[in-house]
């Protein structure tokens, strides 16, 4: 019996001032994709979490092909996820001297990508 090791490669944006229910939306459009039916997918979506997520992805590729040798056509995005961050709080000034406070979420991104199944 041959125990398999893991051949994921990943990459992980922190603090990107952005919530993470808006990347989930992004992220679940690419997870399972190959490398560049991902590229194509975020180039043509028309929300703001894709710029982040599109650099990511590129990163992630890159590791890959640095650091493991993978080829970047060969690569499917395994795993991508988005966990919230910690919240920036701020104060809007309001009518009679009060202030109400305003939260600016950040998230964390990570996103795995593997060689396909059919090459190995």
């Amino acid at each position: 019996m041959a125990v398999e090791t893991t051949t994921e490669v990943k990459a992980i944006a922190r603090y990107i001032r952005m919530s993470p229910r808006k990347v989930r939306r992004v992220l679940d459009q690419i997870r399972g994709l190959s490398y560049r039916e991902a590229l194509i997918v975020l180039e043509f979506m028309p929300y703001r979490a894709c710029e982040p997520v599109l650099k990511l992805l590129r990163s992630a590729a890159a590791n890959a092909e640095h650091n493991q040798g993978y080829d970047r056509a060969d690569l499917v995005v395994s795993t991508a996820y988005a966990d919230q961050g910690p919240t920036l709080k701020r104060f809007r000034p309001r009518a009679q001297g009060r202030a109400y406070q305003i939260r600016k979420p950040t998230c964390h991104i990570t996103i795995s990508v593997a060689p396909s199944a059919g090459d190995e």
